[in-house]
């Protein structure tokens, strides 16, 4: 069925933690296996006994403290250390022959859990710390500590460092792409906030400065006064002041990932279960036609999503507008669609005077970004390009190319 996109919160870390809750349970296992496999190993079997049957019901019992690093709290940690220290230095006591080379303690290789716990919690410092307590315990419990013992614990303490260390670059990864996202949302926020000045009030604006102007008197106070405020306002959107909405608080939650439900229409957003899966192009064009507009479409449907079709239809009324504009009240202009299996082309050509070079660059700096905004900003959130030819004294050509996936991927994720 067709699918729709949300924005879900995923931790790096998560796989992580989600590790060593199975890492407990499987040294846990091995720990008690220990036991029954070395029968005539302890002298004192009881204490084995006692202490693994408490192993095991606190590293069951603990399974929710390992869940993620907001469960798992300092007090957790130095208990569950406590614990595999008390295993270390009770071996001798459970185990004759216990400073043995060969002789595992009694949580055995359980205490690496409890170490990579410190690791992904607090970092490689904290790995530091519990590795090298882990450490001490393991040469106390060992007497003469040998060339093995001490492999093991350079083992734990890299090992458990390392991971910290990864942790920490990972959760600094994590943010710097949350800010990334935040920014880049806030970003194509403006945009789309600049598009709709710019199609909106802007234009009003300069209609009302140029009847003003043309009318005279008191109406002239009113256009020079209109001309004023499309200057300031101009200039806001262009120096990107106008301030981005809930797109860039939902993006600061944290990094955000694609996930698909099964349940809306192709093109839709969340909650657009009523919008149509595919819009005909022609009909969003067909009001633009007129005695100075000529619309070339093929004979069958051009269907796109209707995101993509509503914004290719103002990208093409923004080009429209311009010819209006500049190409002076007797150009006229034509509209033609070509319907390609892979993208979906319009072309919008005019008769009038053209553009002459450089004015575009000139424009832009002066805050009038209708084709930077209105026609390329649209094309480019669609993943598709809008291509400008123009030649004084025989009229200009924007080409607009919009990808058949275009809409199908959502927006923008804001």
């Amino acid at each position: 069925m067709a699918k729709r996109e949300r924005v879900v919160r995923m931790s790096v870390e998560l796989p992580l933690w989600r590790a060593l809750a199975g890492y407990r349970v499987l040294t846990m296992l091995y720990a008690l296996l220990l036991l029954p496999l070395n029968p005539d190993k302890f002298e004192r079997p009881w204490v084995a006994y006692a202490f693994l049957a408490f192993l095991t019901v606190w590293t069951l019992a603990t399974l929710p403290y390992v869940r993620n690093a907001a469960a798992c709290t300092r007090a957790f940690l130095a208990a569950d250390l406590t614990i595999a220290l008390t295993g270390i230095m009770l071996t001798p006591v459970a185990d004759a022959d216990a400073q043995r080379v060969d002789g595992p303690t009694l949580p055995s290789i359980w205490t690496a859990g409890a170490v990579l716990a410190f690791a992904l919690k607090g970092g490689w410092r904290w790995a530091g710390l519990a590795s090298s307590l882990v450490a001490v315990a393991n040469m106390v419990q060992r007497g003469e500590p040998s060339g093995d013992t001490f492999h093991n614990v350079l083992l734990v303490w890299v090992a458990s460092i390392a991971i910290g260390y990864v942790v920490e670059v990972a959760r600094a990864s994590e943010r710097t792409l949350a800010r990334a996202l935040e920014i880049e949302a806030a970003n194509r926020e403006r945009e789309r906030l600049a598009r709709d000045i710019h199609d909106g009030v802007l234009q009003v604006l300069a209609m009302v400065q140029r009847r003003g102007t043309a009318l005279g008197g008191e109406a002239a106070e009113l256009g020079r006064m209109a001309g004023e405020q499309e200057v300031a306002l101009r200039t806001l959107v262009s120096s990107g002041l106008v301030p981005a909405s809930r797109a860039s608080e939902d993006a600061s939650q944290g990094a955000l990932v694609r996930a698909f439900d099964d349940d809306a229409p192709a093109g839709g957003r969340p909650g657009d279960g009523d919008e149509p899966a595919a819009c005909d192009l022609r009909s969003l064009l067909a009001p633009r036609t007129g005695a100075r507009v000529t619309l070339s479409e093929p004979g069958a449907p051009v269907l796109l999503p209707a995101a993509a079709a509503t914004e290719l239809a103002a990208a093409v009324g923004a080009a429209l507008d311009n010819v209006e504009r500049h190409a002076g009240a007797g150009a006229h202009a034509w509209i033609l669609v070509e319907d390609w299996p892979d993208e979906v082309i319009v072309t919008v050509r005019d008769d009038g005077p053209g553009i002459p070079e450089g004015r575009l660059a000139q424009a832009e700096g002066e805050g009038r970004l209708g084709v930077a905004l209105s026609i390329r900003g649209r094309l480019r959130e669609l993943g598709g390009t809008a291509e400008l030819i123009s030649v004084p004294g025989q009229g200009t050509e924007v080409e607009l190319k919009v990808p058949r996936t275009a809409g199908t991927q959502g927006e923008d994720g804001a």
